[in-house]
């Protein structure tokens, strides 16, 4: 998983989200939205940590991984 994680940026985009997972527009908007993990807004746009994304897919408590 790793190795497919390192072509993408630190700070991911909605997008990338929809990428990685292999989901739809509306799934992503509705993970980021569940606050299943943590996700920054910048503006319009919605930010997420790439180590947030990889801590919650692991299973880890990616709310706050590692003092984040």
């Amino acid at each position: 998983m790793n190795n497919l994680l390192e072509q993408y940026p630190p700070v991911l985009d909605v997008i990338h989200l929809q990428e990685i997972l292999g989901i739809g527009r509306r799934q992503a908007y509705e993970l980021v939205n569940s606050k299943e993990f943590h996700t920054v807004r910048v503006g319009r746009r919605i930010k997420i940590l790439k180590i947030v994304l990889i801590t919650w897919l692991e299973g880890n408590n990616a709310i706050n991984p590692a003092g984040v």
